[in-house]
């Protein structure tokens, strides 16, 4: 891929060397966070004149509140940013258009990427200015709700209900949105479809390619079941070699699992991958009820131990993980020296 060949984005030399310090913290779930507000239709759907885009119930479009309710967002990534988060998320897990269609909202996405970096952005920097601690702002590149390498359908396993292309032009538009609206990296994550990611990565560089710069790309996989496979059926090894050409900043395992469970599947990727690496598991496993019941503690003794044992290089929170879990991993992990690279 010709665009490997672009400098790096003069972000990169400062995330490296902070990596070389310590143990970079990532934040935790602004799923989890958006959902203890109790934010009803109007709050998602008013205030931003982008009702227009769509007729649609919006409650559930989490990535639209970057527009309608911006100080709700930059208040939950202050509030990580001050638990010891390094790197904030922007709130754009499901900002393509093709994760937006489910909401008519196709035609807002460069809106919403836009408005998420500007108000991540503007967290990071009222952070900086109470404790003079440099945030970096991570643009988010979700999965999407689509497969490029498995059929939906079990009577036709030769269907795909989306392409390549397809999945490379709706990231590219995402990611070239994220750049504008001044992201310092991107990060790839809850990888199920490795097919879909090697798209995003394409992507990712046509777009590093118009900009004249590579910016540091992350790249988090998730493995669904006990399995150790992804959705798409690669284990931890094969999806390193799969991305390997993409020189990533970091890659890692989120989501899915909880951190005791995502252990030995983080240690066969640290034992293959030459590059830094990074963790961030949901508070265990959901209950009944969908809720997550591993205390912030509990949480942080387990990701103690991937620093512990020289796994990670950059520890956060999925699903589940609010400001005080980030808190604690944040204290649990600083004593320990960062893994050093194969």
């Amino acid at each position: 891929m010709h665009s490997l060949r672009l400098p790096d984005a003069p972000v990169m030399s400062d995330l490296h060397a902070l990596a070389r310090e310590r143990v970079l913290v990532l934040d935790g779930a602004m799923g989890t966070m958006i959902q203890a507000l109790g934010l009803g239709e109007a709050d998602f759907a008013g205030g931003c004149g982008c009702r227009h885009h769509s007729d649609a119930p919006q409650q559930g479009n989490n990535d639209l509140l970057s527009l309608t309710q911006p100080q709700a967002i930059e208040d939950i990534h202050y509030a990580f940013a001050m638990a010891g988060a390094d790197i904030l998320e922007t709130n754009t897990f499901s900002s393509t258009t093709i994760a937006q269609a489910d909401y008519g909202m196709a035609g807002a996405v460069d809106d919403l990427n836009l408005a998420a970096v500007r108000v991540a952005r503007a967290a990071a920097e009222r952070a900086q200015a109470a404790d003079g601690r440099r945030r970096f702002v991570a643009g988010a590149v979700g999965p999407t709700n689509r497969t490029a390498s498995i059929s939906p359908d079990v009577n036709d396993p030769g269907y795909r209900a989306v392409s390549f292309d397809d999945l490379r032009v709706a990231y590219g538009q995402q990611i070239r949105a994220l750049i504008r609206g001044g992201a310092d990296l991107i990060l790839i994550e809850t990888i199920f479809d490795t097919l879909n990611a090697k798209a995003a990565v394409f992507a990712a560089f046509e777009a590093f390619a118009e900009h004249g710069a590579r910016l540091p790309l992350m790249i988090s996989g998730t493995i669904t079941d006990a399995s150790g496979r992804t959705l798409s059926g690669q284990t931890p090894t094969a999806f390193w070699h799969s991305v390997a050409h993409a020189r990533p900043f970091t890659v890692g395992l989120n989501c899915a699992l909880g951190a005791e469970a995502m252990r030995p599947h983080l240690a066969e990727l640290a034992g293959v991958a030459p590059v830094l690496t990074c963790a961030y598991p949901n508070a265990g496993l959901p209950n009944a009820f969908g809720e997550y019941d591993e205390t912030p503690e509990q949480t942080a003794a387990q990701v103690e131990g991937f620093a512990r044992d020289g796994l990670v290089n950059v520890v956060g929170g999925c699903c589940g993980t609010t400001p005080e879990h980030i808190a604690a991993i944040a204290d649990a992990v600083a004593a320990h020296a960062p893994r050093v690279p194969a």
